[in-house]
């Protein structure tokens, strides 16, 4: 496992992706802490938080459309497969890869209320919580999207599938609103990543937040490595 995670891991800085990911988040992390903290003279880090949401919902797609399906397209899936790891082993590796780029790509948070530490006195509870909540919804999101580049050998279509799920994550809240059925609007408000990520932003660690986000990674993770069982015998 270690192996195919060390190997993934490069593979994102021998391309162009990990450091187009990279870029982007850094812009945008630097963008809004200098627009509301900054230039709002502000050591409350809440909104950066809040508004890196639909960042991350359409960056994540980016990150892991090659995650499964390159090998697909390149065959060393078949190699992969055939290697004395396990599917699990392997499935876990890539995942661990893609966490670790994403942990390292949000941590500019931290440096960035470490700096601000030095002219005022941040809430680290409060940005603990924000970026705990910021982790979480990045490895669920990291293994939904790694289950849909498991489902074809096309780049392309898994980040367009991705895009389809963050645009579903994005708008389930306003499907509570329109639809009649009291079960529907149940299960909406059940799902709903904001309304979970929102009590991360002002600091609170919701148990049942962060079991739901750990369930959806564990459920995903289990439905990749199911996928890669069925190519194995098929």
């Amino acid at each position: 496992m270690l192996a195919i995670l060390r190997r993934e891991f490069r593979t994102y800085f021998q391309s162009p992706l990990g450091y187009v990911f990279f870029s982007a988040m850094f812009f945008f992390t630097g963008y809004y802490f200098f627009t509301y903290n900054l230039y709002g003279n502000t050591t409350n880090m809440s909104k950066l938080f809040e508004l890196l949401f639909p960042v991350v919902l359409f960056l994540v797609p980016v990150l892991t459309m090659r995650l499964m399906s390159e090998d697909k397209r390149s065959g060393t899936d078949l190699l992969l497969l055939t290697a004395p790891i396990s599917r699990m082993g392997i499935v876990l590796g890539k995942y661990g890869a893609a966490v670790s780029v994403f942990g390292i790509a949000i941590s500019a948070t931290i440096m960035q209320a470490a700096v601000m530490s030095f002219f005022a006195r941040p809430d680290w509870p409060v940005i603990a919580g924000n970026f705990i909540g910021l982790l979480l919804l990045g490895i669920t999101l990291i293994a939904i999207c790694m289950f849909l580049s498991a489902l074809t050998e096309s780049q392309f279509i898994a980040a367009v599938l991705g895009f389809v799920v963050s645009l579903f994550v994005m708008l389930v809240d306003a499907l509570a609103l329109v639809v009649n059925s009291r079960f529907l609007q149940a299960l909406f408000r059940y799902l709903s990543f904001n309304r979970r990520y929102a009590a991360f932003t002002l600091g609170i660690l919701e148990l049942p937040s962060v079991v739901f986000f750990l369930s959806i990674s564990v459920l995903f993770v289990f439905l990749t490595t199911a996928v890669l069982d069925k190519e194995r015998w098929s």
